[in-house]
């Protein structure tokens, strides 16, 4: 190949790829609009700390990257509910002791996977805006931040530079993807639970900890320093909403009122509030994903999705095994790749799922903020983990259909369907998992659902 395949975008998902295309043997080019995150500091208050589950692992795993990144993970085992007295109550992910998510810091993660794919052989440029695009020409012309600008050849052009891409916008000057963003009605805001004076946790470290509190959300992910990362998801008007506390003495007194354990361990509350700032968002719809033979779109570049499932990554990374197992069945760096075939096959195979994924995290949220403090959904998901012990691997509840397998996400939300309004139908008229016949439930299941 005598031009290489230019990826934009040093983030993530497409330095994930980079590593995995380089390490086959091809010519890969990374440009970045920003600055290179292994010198330059992150900053604050825009990382939401992701949920890495078992399709990211298999990402990490085709570019050789596991255990670089094991060593700075920490395991997840449920979720910690906190209420408004401070009481707490742990729900467990799953029934077996390997059903983990596990936390990662986004930047820590994205600085592994830039070293990664450097080592591979990609050439790696920062500080580099793609402004146009001659597809017929397969010509880049980048425009560097000291304001020299050039022209770049490429054999393919990858776009995997977020949901503000680039790549899809001058697909999009040349012939119209039909994009759309819908934007929630809701913002975030993240602070920060530093570690005790000893370094360890201030709370349970091997939980995601959320404070439902019906239409808002407080959530906190563990840190290996032993610091915890807060999110707050709240409406942008209204009262609350960010709007209405931007005050912070305001702020200040709604957490006193509906987060006050976490509100005790953030001394410097004041302060985080007013420099961290609020962020978006927002489903991308896409229904053009390339571009010929010349383009593709990967990862958030073609269907950002809200974090409520925590598989924003996930699903990113899925994007890459699976585009890489297209090219190696046409025959990897070697060959005369048929790159339009490939890139419909990879949109034909992915768009499913990735629409199932966006609508499975927008239920998702609502389950968080709301439905898990909820008597009924406890009672349905208790009766869902049963059924899954008595039925194993045959009944398997809708998350760790998502989170703890590679299941395509179409085919888990269409059986999370069904198995909900079975679950609904056996906890009818019932407050307690003592009062239904369990050995019934468990014959309908295999009777109704046909596992």
């Amino acid at each position: 190949m005598s031009k290489p395949i230019l990826i934009a975008g040093a983030g993530l998902a497409g330095s994930l790829l980079a590593a995995q295309l380089a390490q086959r043997g091809f010519r890969v080019e990374v440009i970045e609009k920003r600055g290179d995150i292994r010198r330059e500091e992150v900053a604050a208050g825009r990382s939401i700390n992701l949920a890495l589950a078992e399709r990211g692992w298999e990402g990490l795993e085709r570019a050789s990257a596991v255990d670089a990144v094991r060593a700075y993970t920490l395991p997840m085992r449920g979720r910690c509910i906190h209420d408004r007295e401070g009481r707490t109550s742990v729900q467990p992910y799953g029934i077996h002791a390997e059903e983990i998510v596990w936390s990662v810091h986004r930047g820590r993660l994205n600085q592994t996977l830039l070293d990664v794919a450097t080592s591979a052989g990609a050439r790696l440029d920062f500080h580099v805006a793609l402004e146009n695009v001659d597809f017929e020409r397969r010509m880049a012309k980048l425009v560097h931040t000291d304001g020299r600008v050039e022209e770049r050849a490429f054999e393919v052009l990858i776009g995997a530079d977020g949901a503000g891409s680039a790549v899809r916008a001058t697909m999009n000057a040349l012939q119209p993807t039909g994009e759309h963003v819908d934007f929630l009605d809701h913002g975030y805001k993240e602070l920060r639970i530093d570690p005790a004076p000893d370094g360890g946790f201030r709370m349970d470290p091997e939980a995601l900890h959320i404070w439902p509190r019906g239409r808002h959300m407080l959530i906190a992910l563990p840190n290996p320093d032993g610091s915890f990362t807060l999110t707050l998801f709240l409406a942008n008007h209204g009262e609350p909403s960010f709007e209405s506390l931007r005050p912070v003495a305001a702020a200040r007194e709604f957490f006193a009122r509906d987060f006050a354990d976490a509100l005790a361990l953030l001394p410097d509350f004041d302060t985080q509030w007013a420099n961290h700032p609020v962020g978006l968002l927002g489903t991308l719809r896409c229904p053009r994903w390339h571009q010929g033979d010349a383009a593709l779109l990967i990862g958030d570049a073609a269907h950002a999705i809200v974090p409520f499932h925590g598989q924003g990554m996930n699903c990113a990374f899925e994007d890459c095994v699976e585009l890489l197992d297209l090219i190696e069945h046409a025959g990897g760096a070697d060959a005369e790749l048929p790159w339009a075939a490939i890139f419909a096959e990879f949109e034909q195979r992915r768009r499913p799922n990735a629409h199932a994924i966006a609508e499975m995290a927008l239920d998702n949220y609502l389950e968080m903020r709301d439905a898990v403090a909820d008597p009924r959904y406890q009672l349905r998901r208790a009766l869902e983990l049963e059924l899954a012990r008595r039925l194993p691997g045959r009944f398997i509840p809708r998350y760790s259909l998502v989170m703890f397998h590679r299941v395509p996400y179409a085919e888990a939300r269409e059986r999370g369907e069904r198995q909900r309004a079975f679950l609904e139908s056996r906890i009818a008229g019932h407050a307690r998992l003592e009062d239904i016949d369990l050995d019934a439930a468990e014959a309908a299941a295999v009777r109704v659902l046909g596992v």
